[in-house]
Parts: C-alpha cells; structure tokens; sequence
C-alpha cells in the first residue's frame, strides 16, 4: 500500500510546454499512478528506491483546472529524512521556477509552508449556530496531532496551525486550559 511521506500542493495554470518541462524535470512517465489513495486525479509518476530500498513513487495530479498535487509516495518503511527532505527541495524549487503558487507543503517544515485560510470578508456576518468544543482533550500536546501536526514540528508551524485554531468560532468554547496553554505558546515565542 502506497503511503504520502510529502505533499506539495500547488495552484497556477501550466502551458503544454511547462508541463512538460515539469515531467521532464521530475522524470515523470506521462502515465498515471493506478495504486494508492489519489490514483483517479494522477496524470504522470515515477517509481523508484532510495538508498535503503524502501519503494517509492513519485507522482503528479491534478486537482481542479489549476491545482497541482506532487506526492511522494512509500511503501513499506517510510523514506528517510533526507530522502524527504531532498524532494521538497526539489518540488518547491520546480513550482518556483513554473511560477505555480505554493498553497501547503504536507508536513510542513517551515511557516510558509502552511495554509492559512483567508479571513472573511469584512460584513461577513458571524454564524449563528451555537459553537462547541466536542474534542476530547484540554490539553495542547494533545491537540497538535488533531490539527494534523507532530508532536515535533517545527515551533513557527506549530504557531501557524494554532492561529488558524484560535481563529474559528469553536475556539471561544475550547477549555479555558486549552486556551491558556495556547496563549502562553504563543507568547512564550
């Protein structure tokens, strides 16, 4: 079973040539990936093994008329950090270089690797169903995978992610701890 170990999610329009520049660069083969969660949006991937022959597959869909997702997929034991790492290197520097918009980078290494979502516009009137706190912890450590986080992701994605909690109706009806212990990780910066 094939499992994400990065995901780059990327929204722009590409020209038949940039695509190809784009398999080029990868070494994608213009054939979908058949296997594993995505299968029906890919349009080209690569499979290969890194140094500890642990399977993986590179991959290329779409999402949309203008989104991109390039997934590097394991199977087996998940990949190395610096096999990791090497591909978001190279998957951020090919969406720079194609002028794509960088959207999330899942998991995040760094703050703008995150996605935030915009603020409402200005009028927009607030819900008026009751907003509750149905999560079953009062405690932050307990949050971070809940929000799609490791315990040890870095402290400015970390940041991030809280904000974008602390931003939503539900926030108000968290446990006065559970805000508290947000506070002082943000103040504590």
């Amino acid at each position: 079973m094939l499992w994400p170990a990065l995901q780059v999610f990327a929204r722009g329009q590409l020209t038949p040539e940039q695509l190809q520049r784009l398999l080029g660069t990868l070494r994608l083969e213009e054939t979908p990936r058949t296997e594993g969660p995505g299968a029906a949006k890919s349009i080209a991937h690569r499979s290969f093994s890194d140094d500890t022959d642990t399977r993986l597959v590179l991959d290329l869909a779409r999402t949309g008329e203008s989104g991109w997702l390039l997934t590097l997929f394991f199977d087996g034991e998940p990949p190395s950090t610096d096999t990791v790492e090497g591909h978001r290197v190279l998957l951020r520097d090919a969406v720079e270089r194609l002028g794509l918009k960088l959207i999330e980078i899942t998991p995040a290494a760094s703050a703008d690797e995150v996605y935030v979502m915009p603020p409402p516009p200005p009028g927009t009137p607030e819900p008026t169903i009751g907003v509750s706190w149905d999560l079953p912890y009062d405690d932050l450590e307990q949050m971070w995978p809940h929000i799609g986080l490791r315990k040890d992701a870095p402290r400015d994605v970390k940041e991030v992610k809280l904000r974008e909690v602390m931003r939503t109706p539900a926030w108000s009806a968290a446990p006065a701890t559970l805000r508290r212990q947000a506070e002082d990780f943000l103040r504590n910066m």
